[in-house]
């Protein structure tokens, strides 16, 4: 299963390492490329998506701009804390269009998922959407 958008399941950003109020974090789980969160121009940025409950999944999709490498972290504990290492990809650099990419997490079990990004291709980076892929909870 795909779900577009991340908010219907409940899901929520509750920390994102900068903000701007004309592109709040909110826009990365509400599932519209034309919306998203941009940084504030020093790596690394993060954020972590809360989910409603443990939920399994099988792959990540990443909308984004001009991100160079992210690293993608988890956990399984209500808190927002102590998180294990998944995964790190570069971004291929797309001139004038978002970058998708999709990441497998092969099922891993996740209540909170951390995505920091560590460098970019220019000062100031967006994602657009995230979504995830065969989703159970």
């Amino acid at each position: 299963m795909i779900d577009s958008s991340l908010s219907s399941l409940g899901a929520k950003v509750v920390l994102a390492a900068s903000s701007d109020e004309n592109h709040p974090p909110e826009n990365i789980t509400d599932g519209n490329t034309s919306t998203f969160w941009m940084s504030t121009g020093m790596f690394p940025q993060e954020f972590i998506i809360r989910f409603a409950e443990s939920t399994q999944i099988s792959a990540v999709t990443v909308d984004s701009y001009n991100v160079k490498h992210l690293k993608i972290e988890k956990n399984t504990s209500p808190n927002a804390s102590q998180f294990e290492s998944v995964t790190e990809q570069e971004f291929k650099h797309t001139e004038g269009h978002l970058q998708s990419n999709t990441i497998l997490l092969n099922g891993s079990n996740a209540t909170h998922l951390r995505f920091i990004i560590t460098s970019g291709y220019d000062h100031f980076v967006s994602v657009h959407r995230v979504s995830v892929q065969n989703v159970q909870t």
